[in-house]
């Protein structure tokens, strides 16, 4: 039986709400800056409460002017009663008709995580400065954010039940929201419900998710197709990771095939290559590992026990140049090593261990004479800077005052069900096809870290060669790639390109842009 492990891999999901015209109005004559303001619904017993602020940022050298809704929208089981609570953050750009204006719900993944990556990260008007790659002293500020996503699109950033303030109407049902299923029937109704409440349901919609959230996205585009005929326009996956089959290690070569140009980009970066390798740049370097990975290195780990000794120890040799560490670590290792134990080995001879999320971070190795890794300096370097700033975000600026904890990454939404994959690997793959082969307009976008040793860009691409879409629609899918990781928007050069590739995905897939992108045109 093969059941997924309880590996936190990471998304973020904002949200975006509207109020109706008799809301709006009515907050026109009598602001309530202290205290929520009632959002009328369509049901009465079905409201949104936000709190209303507003704001201006500068993208592009050109000021838009928007409005922010924090607060909480209920979901409700077949009984229609409240089953839940989902908190979210949505902004709207002052002016825009809603008719053509792009609307995309955001979410982050972990499961178990909130929003917070993407919205401080990447989407949101304002985002966490840090002292990329490295450990950014406290207190940690926020900055504006010059590549908001505001410029092409109203943004939803969501908070799944029990992260962020979201939570279950009764605290013993949590476990009915804990799930494959369970996640995405919940997100499907929040996203059903704010668009009907909000009037969007002739707006351009899009998804956003990191991480696990690229899992949950590709499940919702069949979902809401199938429950609720709501059509997309395109989906944004930030790190993805589609089939659980691409990053679990043991017997399956997939994984060893798929992470090991990631390993040559870490090395790279911290020069533990030889002087031919280190003087190229990486882009042609991680050719040659490719190359190498879906050639003579799979090739020997099909053979296994069978392949020749001669042969066996050229691709020792092989492995060894093009990921840093030692041939004699490459054989004992029986030309198997995974990510952890990578993380660990790369630079040991300096005592220190490389990031998961982001291999460019390297911290100390605290235990020396363990065979792999135990912290991720990445993810250590990281998550206080976005906690604390989302924290004085939500009060200072959103005016949420709650006392209860924003819960930014949590291990409450644990064991997670995912019971429809008995005997089988985790995967949303056939989802994804499915809503692409439905609705041929579909664009997808999909956002691709080197340095990412989490969700590897080259297992992303071995997941989407092997989509089995038919050949017309393969040009509905655009890669794009940056020098950084999991979380490449914390890399600033990388955040502007990305902000660029996503103004053009914006642009073509809306119904008035041109063709879909380029496959594999790696040019970051």
């Amino acid at each position: 039986m093969r059941t997924p492990t309880k590996f936190l891999l990471l998304l973020l999901l904002p949200a975006l709400l509207h109020a109706d015209d008799s809301a709006k109005e009515d907050s026109k004559k009598s602001p309530k800056k202290d205290s929520p303001v009632q959002l009328q619904a369509i049901e009465a017993d079905h409201s949104i409460e936000a709190i209303e602020t507003h704001g201006r940022v500068k993208v592009g050298g050109k000021a838009i002017d928007y409005t922010a809704r924090a607060g909480t929208l209920e979901i409700d089981g077949e009984d229609g009663k409240t089953k839940a609570n989902v908190f979210f953050v949505a902004y709207t750009k002052d002016g825009a008709d809603p008719a053509t204006r792009p609307i995309t719900f955001t979410f982050n993944g972990g499961p178990g995580s909130s929003s917070v990556w993407l919205h401080l990260g990447l989407v949101g008007p304002k985002r966490v400065e840090l002292n990329d790659p490295h450990v950014t002293p406290p207190p940690n500020r926020l900055v504006p954010n010059e590549f908001s996503a505001l410029e092409y699109t109203d943004i939803v950033l969501i908070d799944p039940v029990s992260t962020g303030f979201s939570r279950p109407e009764d605290p013993k049902n949590k476990s009915k929201f804990h799930g494959y299923d369970e996640d995405i029937r919940s997100v499907g109704e929040f996203v059903h419900d704010f668009v009907t409440r909000d009037g969007r349901w002739g707006s351009p919609k899009y998804l956003m998710g990191e991480s696990y959230g690229t899992l949950r996205a590709a499940g919702l585009a069949g979902h809401l197709r199938d429950r609720y005929r709501m059509e997309l326009n395109g989906i944004v996956l930030v790190s993805s990771v589609l089939d659980f089959r691409t990053l679990r290690f043991g017997d399956d070569e997939i994984p060893y095939v798929g992470f090991l140009p990631a390993y040559t980009a870490t090395a790279w970066y911290h020069g533990q290559l030889s002087k031919e390798l280190q003087d190229q740049p990486l882009r042609k370097v991680l050719d040659e590992a490719e190359a190498f990975a879906t050639g003579d290195y799979a090739r020997a780990l099909l053979y296994g026990d069978a392949l020749k000794e001669k042969t066996r120890r050229q691709v020792v040799r092989e492995y060894a140049r093009l990921t840093g560490l030692s041939a004699d670590y490459v054989e004992r290792a029986n030309l198997r090593v995974s990510m952890s134990r990578f993380g660990k080995a790369l630079l040991a001879k300096k005592g220190e261990t490389v990031g998961r999320f982001d291999s460019r971070y390297a911290g100390p190795s605290m235990n020396e004479v363990e065979a792999s890794t135990w912290y991720d300096p990445s993810g250590a370097a990281l998550f206080g800077p976005f906690t604390s700033a989302m924290n004085q975000y939500l009060r200072d600026d959103l005016e949420v005052r709650r006392d209860d904890v924003y819960e930014i990454l949590t291990g409450k939404v644990h064991p997670w069900n995912y019971s429809r994959f008995e005997n089988a690997h985790v995967s949303s793959t056939g989802s994804l096809r499915k809503a692409m082969i439905s609705n041929p307009h579909l664009q997808v976008f999909v956002a691709n870290g080197y340095y990412d040793l989490a969700t590897p860009y080259f297992a992303t691409e071995y997941t989407f060669d092997h989509l089995n879409l038919p050949k017309p629609l393969r040009k509905n899918v655009t890669m794009g790639y940056y020098e950084a990781g999991h979380m490449m928007y914390v890399h600033p050069p990388s955040l502007k390109a990305m902000h660029g590739d996503l103004v053009r995905f914006y642009g073509r897939s809306d119904g008035v842009g041109g063709e879909g992108g380029k496959r594999n045109e790696k040019t970051r």
